[in-house]
């Protein structure tokens, strides 16, 4: 169970070579720790990025292989798409792309011994007609200590991410919120 008193800033779809460095250059800079839900191609194209993440004390989790969705997707088909980024990701935390998972994908997550981690507070970071103004507002507004909040380490969301992280790291930091991995 998430901690109450600490902020759960989480990390979809990298490892990427921009986006990804400069997230951890953040985090490094504000001493925060985060949790990254990488795509298992994006883990074999970038390695030392995917490294990089686990030597400076993050947490990794599945974000499958080829960033499925879960609605759009058979059983088995999704199911055998995690398991192949499991080959790279060593524990069983996982994010469904899109947030979009049947309830019979994740019966069969749970009860192979997965915890699957949504979220409260969605940056819209990915969205291009999101101005990071209006993507900062809806971090700011929404975000309590015990939230979990996605950004996304991609191109799509980089030029939002990188100017709205930074703002919400010193947030953070002025309100004395730890910002930790998921448990």
């Amino acid at each position: 169970m998430p901690d109450r008193d600490a902020i759960y800033l989480t990390f979809d779809d990298g490892p990427h070579p921009e986006a990804t460095p400069f997230v951890l250059d953040m985090l490094k800079q504000y001493q925060a720790r985060a949790s990254f839900f990488c795509i298992g191609k994006n883990i074999v194209i970038h390695p030392e990025i995917y490294e990089r993440v686990i030597a400076e004390g993050h947490k990794v989790g599945n974000h499958t292989f080829d960033h499925l969705n879960g609605w759009h997707t058979t059983n088995d088909i999704y199911l055998k798409n995690i398991l192949k980024t499991s080959k790279h990701v060593e524990n069983k935390i996982f994010r469904p792309p899109y947030g979009r998972i049947k309830i019979s994908q994740a019966k069969k997550l749970i009860s192979r011994g997965w915890r699957i981690y949504m979220w409260d507070v969605l940056s819209a970071d990915f969205d291009i007609e999101v101005t990071p103004g209006e993507c900062l507002e809806n971090v700011l507004t929404n975000m309590e200590p015990g939230s979990i909040i996605v950004f996304h380490d991609s191109e799509k969301a980089f030029p939002r991410m990188k100017l709205v992280l930074p703002e919400v790291l010193k947030y953070c930091k002025e309100k004395g919120w730890k910002m930790n991995v998921l448990p």
